[in-house]
């Protein structure tokens, strides 16, 4: 080699950083938190969610929700395996990907995306498919066929949650203008509130509403359903990092500080209003105060998280007792106004509370690309707008083909009875 060759080699040598592509080796603290952090969404559904919903509902459907949770749980891991994660992560266009990872083929137990096994990864994103439309049993619970449960969860899976999911996480459009949704206020919270406002509005209110009260048959299983999904939730949102790091520390405490200030400004509004705070406002508003920090966990800072849960309580207690007193929809447990209204909530705080000049309300800066609030609002607005409309207009039709398939309700005397009888011939009690 001559004396010019081995001086360039030298310098190369020394130049800060990589000069070749390396690859990517597997990093073991993060495979350990998203393995962990995964187990926690997936704990989210089964038993947090379907125990918060089973308390909710009345003694004689308190299975049925459990079920639906359950036979939701197993259908979309089959779902989420055969097609559900190659067209939402494949490489397709902007709008949806494509078929290479049918059945993960080509992935193996060396397979890495990013430096964590692929099969972690797309498990982790697994349990997002799978609370997502779990979320929804609660818009037309104590009323839906069990079948057609199953029939539109499989549709509104394959329409509308694979697609979203691509558009925001998997390389497309929305991803690619700059949206900021850090762990799924559009692709998991939005779509299910507005999914679940439509089929309550398509299939009508339960026999009874508004006239009938329809408290909670059992509020302490709600409340230990509510702090599973409390706890679940830091798998939802510090998980999203996809690292054991500052950014899934910093989603984590602000998760915990919207929750606490959630469930708080719901409490102190129920009680003014009122006179009394309620068990069932206080978690709700922690439920709200989760849901509307999800999509900006990972972009602000503790204050901006504060604020962000206060609103979340105030906004949604008002928007529950809007849609129920005034509106007079059957929503039955409350998904639009606390997960849909929390989805567009955060989203849209997310442009805000990014922002470096707030001083103690300051996050981490705007999407590459864009320099200003406004900008990054505009970005917001436009995945808000453009999920609410194709949630709706999809799902619409979603409900109304099984309607004409196998019909959405059960008749009045059913729903009388009651589905765990009806259609599962059990009891959720037998005293």
């Amino acid at each position: 080699m001559s004396r010019t060759m081995r001086i360039i080699a030298a310098l190369l040598v020394l130049l800060p950083g990589p000069v070749f592509a390396q690859e990517v080796a597997l990093n073991g603290a993060n495979t350990a938190w998203i393995l962990t952090a995964t187990a926690l969404v997936l704990f989210m559904t089964i038993p947090g969610l379907s125990l918060f919903y089973a308390g909710l509902v009345r003694t004689k459907n308190v299975l049925s929700v459990m079920m639906q949770c359950f036979a939701i749980t197993c259908l979309m891991s089959l779902l989420w395996f055969v097609y559900g994660y190659s067209l939402a992560f494949g490489e397709g266009n902007a709008y949806i990907g494509d078929l290479s990872k049918i059945f993960l083929v080509g992935i193996g137990r060396d397979s890495l995306s990013g430096d964590i096994p692929e099969t972690v990864f797309m498990a982790f994103q697994m349990t997002f498919a799978i609370i997502t439309p779990a979320l929804v049993v609660g818009g037309f619970a104590e009323r839906m066929k069990f079948s057609a449960m199953l029939w539109f969860s499989a549709i509104w899976f394959t329409l509308v949650y694979v697609p979203v999911t691509h558009w925001v996480w998997g390389g497309g459009w929305l991803g690619s203008m700059g949206l900021y949704d850090f762990a799924g206020g559009t692709v998991v919270h939005i779509t299910a509130g507005v999914s679940a406002i439509t089929a309550a509005i398509v299939m009508g209110a339960r026999k009874g509403f508004p006239a009938s009260a329809m408290p909670p048959h059992n509020l302490a299983i709600s409340v230990a359903g509510a702090g599973m999904l409390w706890v679940g939730w830091y798998g939802f949102n510090a998980g999203s990092a996809l690292a054991a790091n500052g950014d899934a520390g910093m989603a984590l405490l602000v998760t915990h500080i919207s929750a606490a200030a959630g469930s708080l400004s719901w409490m102190a509004v129920e009680w003014v209003k009122y006179g009394k705070p309620s068990v069932l406002g206080i978690i709700t508003g922690m439920v709200a105060g989760l849901g509307t920090i999800t999509p900006a966990s990972g972009f602000v800072g503790p204050g901006g998280a504060l604020v962000i849960g206060i609103t979340a309580g105030l906004v949604c207690f008002g928007a529950t007792n809007y849609l129920k007193r005034v509106l007079k929809i059957d929503d039955s447990l409350d998904v639009f106004p606390v997960h849909g209204v929390g989805g567009i909530l955060g989203t849209l705080a997310a442009g805000v509370f990014a922002s470096t000049g707030l001083g103690v309300f300051s996050g981490f800066g705007f999407a590459d690309g864009i320099d200003s609030m406004a900008g990054q609002m505009s970005v917001q607005s436009i995945g808000v707008l453009s999920t609410i409309a194709y949630t709706a207009i999809i799902s619409f039709v979603i409900l109304k083909i099984i309607d004409a398939m196998v019909g959405l309700r059960v008749t009045t005397d059913e729903e009388t009875e009651g589905l765990d009888i009806v259609l599962h011939e059990e009891k959720g009690y037998n005293l």
